[in-house]
This record gives C-alpha cells, sequence and structure tokens, in this order.
C-alpha cells in the first residue's frame, strides 16, 4: 500500500496551539494517514506532547541552511518593510524566514505523497482523496476577490516527497540576491509554475467570511485557513467579525462542543 502523511510545521509555541486543533481536526475525519508534525527546537517537549497523545509522529527538523545574506533579505522587517501586509496583520509571534522549514517535507521520502496544511488550518470532513492529487497541487488565494485565483496560497498543497527535488529547491532557493516577497509561497509558485489549482474549500481563507460571503459554503468546505490573524490571539482587530470561526476552532482545540456540520450557517444566513 502506498504510504501517506499530513504533515505541519510547528516553529514556536502559538503554532503548537495551532497544531493542536490541527491535528485533533485530522483524527476525527478518521484518516488512516499518518500525521507529522515537523518542529524546528522552538518548542519544549513538555508542549509538544499532547501532539503525541493525540497521535501525531513528532519529527525534529533543522530550518535551511540558507546564507546569512538570504536570512538578512527574509527577516521580518524587510518582507514587512518592502512588501506590508495591508489586509489583515500578521501576528508579533510570525517569523518569515521559519516559512522556507516547510520544504523539509520533501526530504520524507517514506512516503509516495504528503499533503501539507500550515498549523493555523482545520479540517472539517475526510480528505485523503488529495492524496490521489499530483505534485504540484493547491489551491488559490482567493480571499477578497475572484482576481485572487492567478496566485496559490501555500497552506495546503500536495507534494511527493523526492531527495533530488529537495536537493534542486535548496539550489534555486539562496541564488545570490533572491527575495521571496511572500516567503515559501512566493518560491513555490515560481518552482511550480504549472501549478494544479484545487477548488477553494480545500483551502478556505478566514476572509472570505466577510468579504466574499457567497463562497461560503459549509457544506462544501473541508478546510478553514486561519490566515493573518490566529483564533487564539486574545481580541484580535478583526475578532468580531470572525468569532464564529474563532469559535470553532476553540471547541476543535478543546476537544469540547464540536458543532455537528448540519448546524454550522453560512454568513447571512
Amino acid at each position: 500500500m502506498p504510504r501517506h502523511a499530513y504533515v505541519t510545521l510547528v516553529t514556536n509555541a502559538d503554532f503548537c496551539e495551532g497544531a493542536m486543533a490541527l491535528v485533533r481536526s485530522l483524527a476525527l475525519t478518521g484518516t488512516a494517514a499518518d500525521i507529522v508534525v515537523m518542529h524546528t527546537g522552538g518548542v519544549d517537549d513538555a508542549r509538544l506532547a499532547p501532539l503525541a497523545a493525540l497521535g501525531a509522529i513528532l519529527t525534529p527538523v533543522d530550518l535551511l541552511p540558507t546564507s546569512d545574506a538570504f536570512n538578512e533579505r527574509h527577516a521580518r522587517s524587510n518582507i514587512h518593510g518592502k512588501n506590508p501586509f495591508t489586509k489583515g496583520r500578521k501576528p508579533a509571534f510570525h517569523t518569515p524566514l521559519d516559512n522556507f522549514a516547510k520544504l523539509r517535507l520533501w526530504e520524507m521520502t517514506g512516503y509516495d505523497r504528503v499533503v501539507f496544511l500550515d498549523a493555523d488550518t482545520l479540517v472539517l470532513k475526510n480528505i485523503d482523496r488529495l492524496f490521489g492529487y499530483p505534485e504540484f497541487s493547491a489551491a488559490p488565494n482567493v480571499y477578497e476577490s475572484l482576481a485572487d485565483f492567478r496566485r496559490l496560497n501555500s497552506g495546503v498543497f500536495v507534494a511527493r516527497p523526492s531527495a533530488a527535488t529537495f536537493a534542486d529547491m535548496l539550489e534555486r532557493l539562496d541564488r545570490p540576491d533572491a527575495f521571496w516577497p511572500r516567503t515559501d509561497q512566493t518560491f513555490l509558485q515560481s518552482y511550480f509554475p504549472d501549478w494544479h489549482g484545487l477548488p477553494v474549500f480545500f483551502n478556505m481563507l478566514q476572509y472570505v467570511w466577510f468579504a466574499l460571503p457567497e463562497l461560503w459554503d459549509w457544506n462544501s468546505i473541508s478546510v478553514v485557513h486561519y490566515q493573518y490573524e490566529k483564533p487564539w490571539e486574545a481580541g484580535h482587530p478583526k475578532a468580531e467579525r470572525l468569532q464564529p470561526l474563532i469559535d470553532l476552532w476553540h471547541a476543535y482545540r478543546s476537544g469540547e462542543g464540536i458543532p455537528d456540520r448540519a448546524s454550522l450557517r453560512n454568513p447571512g444566513s
């Protein structure tokens, strides 16, 4: 039987919080695939242990061996200074350079296919069919207008681990003066220019809730992605507008009061 895995990345204690809800949500779908949490050393063992208790495989990984010049170009001050986020607010614990560590999943050659999920996502129903999609499959970065269909969002994607691919990625990533304004997302779209588009319901960005409510359909949505502000942040700037989604995340985080899909209401209903 082919070996499949869901993979996420934890680089600090905040994203460990996110991973707790994600791993529980995946386990509740009844998937037979492995659930792997890559972690970079930013979280102590006591914080990681509950993830293992939920069935996750904890896999330590190093940050990529990028050059000092590359690291400087992709420091938070440069990423946010040259290309500021104007639609939402990235939390203080967001460290752009860490995002590139998700490329480590291409080293997991014990698996035939992996589905990567950012630690700020929730899986609401079984998505094992994604393992049948080709490399590289991702949903578009739609959250404000339909014009966003031209760009991918790297919060959910399908990949085929390969040592050769990983080595080639490292060579292309850190070329002289290389700058990836949205870090791994910009790099992956450049590396896979003919990426296969997944339906938006496999990576439904939370801002669709208020910006494009006609796209939001609980019956169709498989994955909710809490881009920008995170649901575990107390009183963040868009908390009032996103409260139903925040409540949903907290239910999965605690494992208590997880609503039945039929009870969820679309915006405006």
